[in-house]
């Protein structure tokens, strides 16, 4: 198996399509990353911006660049000595536009007659034998807008096909001779008939599990294999999947054991399940551990007191506010799943509630049952504890989940994955504003910091159990980039401050959610210099997200006009503007030391590295889509070319003392692989001995701070040493040091980073 040292994130778009990014391949070689990484290349929904709608899979998409674009990137990449990870999408395709969704278009054309029948996964008898659509507006004749043109069903600007043999009489009287039913949106959350993405009515999940769907659905995948195009496949959201193991097993054998990763997340001491045909997950377990030993412990209580004020008192808990979000998932837009669930076991009286709620009672995403059954006892003894009047349905529920292998018990896991995901990374991670940093895919925000010690174990760990998996700090799915984060766990370090300046900010521009002006102000201090209109579109999404004030439908169109108003004092009101500005003053120089330290780590630790496109500078991004904007490439290759050329450039906001980093970080891994081969903790003596991260890999060494403002009231460095071997050079900086007792203040004379490999002669 030919393995990654490194991968380089690109989103591949129209504006930014393949062709482009085999153009970029020398820059990115250059750089030092090993492989190029793409985001989903299928033909998918035309004008999408990351791919994951894929419509039509017998082809790259044609729009962002078509075969001959991934042929161009496979040449490049190659001749550069570089590999090709493609991302693959196997759980869902996009239904948005119907005609465009080759399949989709042919069930609503023929129904259960069509080849694609079972290739979704339609509970044809829900639905009187026809495929619920909901797609009405919320009139209460809007079957009377459709129109009959150019033998096809229009309503308005939708197009949906007429079966042979039926197109005679009104438009109403031909839609009701269809396979298809057209609905009111508003029937989704309780009458869908076919599995989605989530809560996501335009994606429709297929059953990748039958054979036939398999091999055509990677026809064209299994063929970039068989040309040598790419090297490796990262696999997205696998715990949709009827079966996921089965399904790796499978892929093995047609990519011939190729490099696959999972979109998996873990929880806890969760692991992936050791017989997977994978090299591990995508690494947001990684970027959690990360994030938290850059927080300072001591500024939880503080922010705990500010949150509790916030609230008007009311003091909240993770868990309960998790499981009241996730009851509501499955009481609302995913009810619709939770009684399909509940029509397979029929004899059981009350099922759809008990199945509700020991769905919002995981720990984790899903069971792969038998493995996992633990996860499942301890969602049984909760949501017994919780519900009690509903102990003796919860025992039948779980019995007949144990039965392995039923529909019923294989449905069930692969909705647990949903109703996690939309009641906590979409509901509750907007909620829970203590520190935002910390309200990151994979991670638990109720954790706050993480000691170093605890953080030299999760390495050790990972670099034997998973020593190939991916690390990552900024995804196109994060929910605020690395360098975001990286300001706003600064905030724990002023905590107090932070809580007397939020207190004074709300009173300039008061919002009744206290909470959610909590995380727009730390959204405006982390992200600064942000346009307006980036605030406000991230504040709108946030709040639906959260859905305590407003919501995606029928929001609080009085609320968001005052939330508005907030983010418009950000800049407008002279005395708000003024004082973030001095806030983000104080937090700049941190959350640059923050940033250096994390990408470091993050490029040097156990596990195959991942940049994402852009970040090798300051990557200040929120939630997408703002985490997809352009990326200025050509800055970024002269900056490159000038440190190629020997500038050593300073710690500040442009950026370039980052892509340094980066690149000799990068080019170390790559270029001195026997460097990698162990994991060593390094701890420091002094008074500032806290302050440092360090660790040997097996001869390249990597030293890093952490908490610089607390560095900075104990005076510094001054007194704090670290032991080295003789004969090593700062590969940042070129410095060569003579080894012994050395003091850290001298390593980070230039940077507050190091980064330590044994000198060549």
């Amino acid at each position: 198996m030919k393995i990654p040292v490194s991968t380089y994130r690109l989103q591949i778009t129209e504006s930014f399509d393949l062709h482009a990014a085999a153009a970029l391949v020398p820059q990115i070689a250059r750089l030092g990353a090993d492989w190029v990484y793409l985001s989903p290349i299928l033909q998918a929904e035309e004008g999408s911006e990351h791919g994951y709608d894929v419509t039509d899979h017998s082809r790259v998409d044609v729009s962002r660049g078509g075969s001959a674009g991934l042929a161009a990137v496979a040449q490049a990449a190659h001749a550069a000595g570089l590999g090709v990870l493609a991302d693959i999408v196997p759980n869902h395709v996009g239904v948005a536009t119907a005609a465009q969704s080759v399949w989709w278009w042919d069930v609503l054309t023929h129904g259960r007659g069509s080849r694609y029948a079972e290739a979704f996964d339609i509970d044809w008898a829900a639905g009187d034998g026809r495929l619920r659509l909901p797609v009405l507006g919320d009139g209460p004749d809007e079957l009377d807008e459709l129109v009959v043109k150019d033998g096809e069903l229009h309503y308005y600007d939708n197009r949906y096909p007429i079966a042979a043999g039926t197109g005679g009489g009104t438009a109403k009287q031909v839609h009701d001779r269809q396979a298809y039913e057209l609905v009111s949106w508003r029937r989704a959350d309780a009458e869908l008939n076919y599995r989605r993405f989530f809560a996501v009515t335009t994606l429709a999940g297929i059953r990748v599990e039958l054979p036939a769907v398999f091999d055509e659905s990677h026809a064209e995948i299994k063929r970039w294999i068989d040309e040598g195009l790419i090297d490796g496949l990262r696999i997205d959201h696998p715990d949709g999947l009827y079966d996921p193991g089965a399904y790796l097993d499978r892929l093995a054998q047609l990519t011939g054991g190729r490099y696959v990763l999972v979109e998996k997340i873990i929880e806890g001491d969760e692991t992936v399940p050791a017989s997977w045909a994978t090299a591990g997950t995508t690494g947001y377990e990684a970027l959690a551990a990360l994030d938290r030993v850059l927080v300072d412990p001591a500024g939880q209580e503080a922010l705990d007191l500010l949150d509790t004020d916030l609230r008007g008192g009311l003091v909240v808990d993770w868990g309960r506010m998790t499981r009241s979000t996730k009851r509501a998932v499955a009481d609302g837009i995913l009810r619709s799943e939770v009684l399909r669930l509940a029509r397979l076991v029929p004899d059981i009286e009350g099922a759809d509630d008990a199945i509700a709620e020991l769905l919002s009672s995981f720990s984790v995403y899903r069971t792969y049952l038998p493995l996992g059954e633990q996860y499942l006892d301890e969602a049984l003894a909760f949501a017994t504890a919780t519900r009690p009047d509903l102990a003796d349905t919860l025992r039948q529920v779980s019995e007949r989940l144990r039965e392995i292998g039923t529909e019923f018990s294989t449905r069930f896991q692969q909705t647990s994955g949903m109703v996690m995901a939309k009641g906590v990374e979409d509901c509750a991670f907007y909620r829970w504003t203590r520190l935002t940093s910390l309200t990151e895919v994979g991670a638990d925000p109720a954790e706050f910091s993480l000691p170093p010690q605890e953080f030299h174990r999760v390495q050790i760990e990972r670099g034997r159990r998973s020593p190939y998996a991916m690390t990552t700090m900024t995804t196109h799915d994060t929910k605020r980039s690395e360098d975001t984060r990286a300001r706003i766990s600064v905030v724990a370090e002023i905590a107090a401050d932070w809580s007397a300046d939020v207190r004074q900010w709300l009173a300039w521009a008061p919002l009744a959610d206290g909470p959610l002006a909590n995380l727009l102000f730390q959204a405006a201090v982390g992200a600064w210099p942000i346009e307006r209109e980036r605030l406000h579109a991230y504040a709108e999404k946030a709040s639906r997200e959260a859905g305590n004030s407003t919501a995606w439908i029928d929001g609080d169109e009085d609320f968001e006009k005052t939330m508005h108003a907030l983010v418009d004092a950000i800049y407008d009101h002279p005395r708000l503007h003024a004082a973030v500005l001095r806030t983000v003053d104080r937090l700049a120089g941190p959350g640059r030391v923050n940033g250096l330290t994390a990408k470091l780590v993050q490029l040097t630790s156990t596990g195959v590295p991942d940049v994402y496109q852009g970040s090798e500078l300051w990557e200040r991004s929120l939630v997408d889509p703002d985490n997809r904007r352009p990326v200025d490439h050509p800055l970024r290759a002269e900056l490159l070319t000038r440190i190629d050329g020997g500038w050593v450039p300073p710690v500040d906001e442009e950026g370039a003392a980052k892509l340094l980093v980066t690149t000799r970080a990068l080019h170390l891994r790559r270029d001195r692989p026997e460097l990698f081969t162990g994991y060593t903790p390094i701890t420091a003596s002094g008074p500032a001995a806290d302050h440092l991260l360090g660790f040997d890999r097996g001869g390249a060494i990597t030293l890093a701070t952490r908490l610089p403002v607390g560095l900075e009231r104990v005076g510094g460095w001054s007194g704090t040493t670290v032991e080295l071997s003789a004969d090593l050079t700062d590969v940042l900086t070129g410095r060569e040091l003579a080894g012994g007792t050395t003091e850290v203040g001298e390593l980070f004379a230039h940077y507050p980073v190091a980064l330590l490999a044994p000198t060549e002669r």
